[in-house]
């Protein structure tokens, strides 16, 4: 779940937008005529393109280009149809948005149907991590940067108070440094502490799995493309400690973003929350007015990374070049920056990060927190190197569904691993 499917509409509506994207034939809706370039551009959720009046001011400047932007609510819907486009090489758009859980399998199955944006003038300003993630073996980049969701822990002071515990974001984080197996003990503690009914240390254990595993370079996949995750400690030891958390009753048995979650935030029944930077908008909607102040933000343990999306060129658009040059300049510095001033959309790019509306940022809801510094702080000590695989948003869902089994059914972490196993195996195989 990222930002973007917090914004989801109907699922109707959206096989109704996708569906009649780039037509039937295989142009893209784009070109020139009569001087006039025409670009088109397939979107999903709230990118903020749009939203914000980028595109419109890319049109004042570039008074000879049009940009047509059609945007599906629902990013799953979006990719079945982008899948069906590519397959077919009809209907697709001059530029194509895609998310960070869907770009291994577009690198590795459909590369060949986007232009190489590794060359583009202007664009050695992103993270290293981020780039990576959508270059081919042969180099070939097939897509630029949009936003990150570096991760930190959100909590709330009034009840951290009344358990006995610190307040205070940079005592708060020291509780937890380095190690998210602190944070559970921190949990403990908070428990044992905590005078009153119907509030749990955190949500999910889910959440707390995803923040340990995509801190690391290797998750559910190796260099090669094949599964590790029944091996690799990162992702065991992750099962271990979020099935830990949620059998010993530190969790509030809430899945984010699923039914129950947004009020368990109107209703104050749990006291932490792993949070990405673009959940930050989500809590403080849901959390509502009454709350605001009695959230802050603290350092996570250790730095990881959850959604983000890149805008890649397809290399049949009759305006190639052009829509390079768009892309080029949607996800440069200057407009990531002013994307993260209007609607929290965290920056790929280094340059951006140090903007001082980046980086001297604060939240008002959340006790004043410096969340430029904090999650510019966690973007930049994930590694370089990020493995991802084929099936890694699947496979992540599968897991969030297995540790549910053990908080909300009292499944065995034995038996919720062995029922994970079987249903990747099947979704994989």
């Amino acid at each position: 779940m990222t930002k973007r499917s917090l914004a989801a509409v109907a699922a109707v509506a959206a096989l109704g937008l996708v569906a009649g994207c780039g037509g039937s034939d295989g142009g893209t809706g784009g070109g020139v005529k009569d001087g006039k370039v025409t670009i088109t551009m397939g979107l999903y959720g709230v990118m903020g393109f749009k939203e914000t009046g980028l595109l419109e001011r890319y049109e004042r400047e570039h008074p000879n280009v049009t940009i047509k932007a059609e945007i599906a609510g629902d990013e799953q819907t979006y990719y079945t149809a982008l899948q069906t486009h590519l397959a077919a090489g009809s209907g697709l758009k001059d530029i194509q948005g895609v998310e960070v859980l869907r770009a291994k399998e577009i690198v590795d199955t459909r590369a060949d149907k986007f232009a190489d944006l590794s060359k583009v003038p202007g664009t050695g300003h992103f993270l290293p991590w981020k780039q990576n993630q959508v270059t081919a073996a042969d180099k070939k980049v097939i897509g630029l940067g949009t936003d990150i969701g570096p991760m930190a822990v959100c909590y709330r002071k009034d009840m951290f108070a009344k358990a006995g515990l610190p307040t205070d974001r940079e005592k708060v984080a020291a509780l937890w440094a380095g190690d998210w197996s602190k944070y559970v003990d921190v949990g403990r503690r908070f428990k044992s502490g905590y005078k009153g009914d119907g509030v749990a240390f955190t949500d999910s254990s889910s959440g707390l799995f995803n923040a340990m595993i995509y801190g690391s370079s290797q998750q559910f996949y190796d260099t090669k493309g094949k599964l590790i995750y029944q091996d690799n400690p990162v992702v065991t030891d992750a099962w271990k400690l979020a099935s830990e958390a949620g059998s010993s009753g530190l969790t509030a048995k809430l899945r984010q973003f699923q039914p129950g979650w947004d009020p368990g935030l109107a209703n104050s029944t749990f006291a932490t929350t792993v949070c990405p930077a673009w959940m930050l908008a989500h809590i403080s909607e849901k959390a509502g007015p009454q709350n605001k102040g009695k959230w802050d933000v603290a350092k996570a343990p250790k730095g990881a990374n959850w959604g983000g999306s890149f805008l890649g060129v397809m290399e049949q658009s009759p305006v190639k070049e052009e829509a390079k040059k768009l892309v080029a300049w949607l996800t440069a510095p200057e407009q990531q920056a002013f994307l993260f001033e209007k609607l929290g959309n965290f920056p790929s790019s280094e340059k951006a990060l140090k903007a001082p509306e980046v980086a001297d940022a604060k939240s008002d809801y959340f006790s004043g927190a410096p969340i430029g510094q904090i999650f510019g702080d966690a973007a930049r000590e994930i590694p370089d190197k990020q493995v991802l695989g084929r099936k890694d948003g699947t496979i992540k869902d599968i897991f969030s569904q297995g540790l549910s089994l053990i908080e909300a059914q009292g499944k065995s972490p034995d038996a919720a691993w062995k029922d994970t196993e079987e249903r990747i195996k099947k979704a994989t195989g």
